[in-house]
């Protein structure tokens, strides 16, 4: 018998009423008299089911509605519609046994206590969680060993540098071994060395306890390196909803082909359009269709020392999601059905 979703979204909305108010004397004196409000549908219409075990990947703008999607996961927003189910509770009100299984880790917000020692902070989580004493030690010991904590959770939290404060705050969000995990921007601010370090740590926290993760970043190497499946939201609206291979495939037309050549006076205009070249190395951007042939081609014709066929970057393929999205608005919307 297959395992329920562990989350179930039917037809999600968020609404907030907001004041509009003109500059001057005169607008601000009529708006004391007669406010005027307008809607601004954050979250519009959206249901998607995310299953046990999964890193979903939640993708969008600044604006798209990420944010107020997973506060109302994790039961920090009331809905204004719809339902929600995760791990077989209504988020919204926020039943002690549901809090005990969920975390929401937030890369610009702090739990962590600014003037005393991680482990501080670790012993109260502790005690808000009730987390017996055995499993507790195990936890830390395990966290420690996978984040490399060591020596940095007995200094005072300012006295940290930002990646080593967010490795301490990953753990206390952590400490009571949630099987529901909901990061937002969680590598946000870091260097290339520590984003790497907390992706392999979520890809590792993942396989070893089953937990299922819902992620939002702006950086597209999180999600490619952690999720296979994806979701794609703009203007509130759910535009995709599949693997990361099938929004690559359906929504680009070219494909890069890097070519290492002898030197960089070869003519490659006849293959492709050349995006770059340094030393001898060519970037090509070909049709997809034509890909296969041109590959053909180079290699039967040109002294060609290493060739590589690459697919355009993500951030590329998100952009052209939205440029297409913006582009259809008022058009027929079931051009961007969730797959």
């Amino acid at each position: 018998m297959a395992a329920a979703p562990i989350i179930r979204v039917q037809n999600l909305s968020k609404i907030y009423v907001v004041s509009q108010q003109e500059a001057g004397t005169k607008a601000a004196f009529h708006n004391l008299v007669r406010r005027r409000k307008s809607e601004v549908r954050a979250v519009d219409d959206i249901s998607f089911k995310v299953e046990p075990g999964e890193i979903v990947g939640f993708l969008g703008p600044n604006g798209a509605g990420k944010t107020t999607t997973l506060k109302m996961l994790s039961g920090l927003l009331y809905p204004s519609s719809g339902e929600i189910s995760v791990l077989g509770f209504v988020p919204a009100k926020r039943n002690p046994a549901f809090l005990r299984q969920i975390t929401l880790v937030m890369g610009q917000r702090n739990q962590l206590v600014w003037d005393v020692p991680a482990q501080l902070t670790f012993e109260l989580n502790r005690a808000i969680y009730q987390i017996p004493q055995e499993n507790y030690r195990s936890m830390v010991k395990e966290l420690t060993d996978l984040l490399e904590l060591g020596p940095l959770l007995e200094k005072p939290v300012r006295n940290l540098s930002l990646g080593e404060r967010m490795k301490c705050e990953i753990a206390a969000a952590l400490l009571h071994r949630p099987q529901m995990v909901f990061l937002d921007e969680p590598t946000i601010g870091l260097d290339v060395t520590m984003q790497q370090r907390i992706r392999k740590f979520f890809a590792e926290y993942n396989r070893r306890f089953g937990a299922t993760v819902l992620l939002t970043s702006h950086y597209m190497a999180d999600v490619a390196s952690l999720c296979k499946r994806v979701l794609v939201i703009h203007h509130g609206k759910l535009l995709f909803d599949g693997e990361l291979s099938n929004l690559l495939q359906r929504f680009t037309s070219h494909k890069t082909i890097v070519i290492q050549l002898n030197s960089c006076d070869v003519e490659l205009g006849k293959y492709g359009e050349v995006t770059n070249c340094e030393g001898g190395r060519y970037k090509l951007r070909v049709p997809k269709s034509e890909t296969a042939h041109i590959t053909e081609r180079l290699l039967a014709e040109l002294p060609v020392v290493d060739l590589l066929v690459e697919e355009p970057p993500i951030e590329e393929v998100i952009a052209r999601v939205f440029a297409q999205e913006v582009g259809s608005e008022g058009s027929d919307r079931a051009l961007y059905p969730a797959v």
